[in-house]
């Protein structure tokens, strides 16, 4: 994926609040964004892991998220299936983030690694769709 400081804030601004279903060959834009921030995020905590010499393993609360096998899919590519099959619109995935960055607050102990971030992201996504479009 490539850099994303050439992406204007109104461009953004757009593609969150006027998406259009009619072409469905483009990804909006806010799922590249998202990606982005979440892949930062899991190299950040990779280094303070690796820097430290301990991870944090949370509590029981935090551990459901953890898989057994680390899946290979790339956030990108997940995100954009999720988006694909979902059809969820580009602000629930504006409120995914809301709700992940509430999350990591709440909990310090919680650090979103490879083995947990398909499952949270799975689920900050679902619950964000059911509050965005179910209303």
């Amino acid at each position: 994926m490539g850099s994303l400081s050439n992406i204007s804030p109104r461009k953004l601004r757009s593609d969150v609040f006027s998406y259009s279903y009619q072409n469905d060959s483009n990804t909006p834009l806010v799922i590249s964004v998202l990606a982005s921030l979440i892949e930062r995020n899991l190299a950040r905590n990779e280094r303070i892991t690796k820097n430290c010499g301990w991870a944090l393993s949370g509590d029981a609360t935090t551990r459901v998220f953890e898989c057994h096998e680390t899946p290979d899919m790339t956030i990108q590519s997940y995100l954009e299936r999720i988006f694909r099959y979902t059809r969820a619109g580009p602000s629930v995935y504006v409120v995914a983030y809301i709700y992940i960055d509430r999350f990591c607050q709440n909990h310090p102990g919680f650090r979103i690694n490879v083995r947990n971030v398909h499952r949270f992201l799975i689920t900050t996504i679902m619950v964000a769709s059911k509050y965005v479009e179910d209303m």
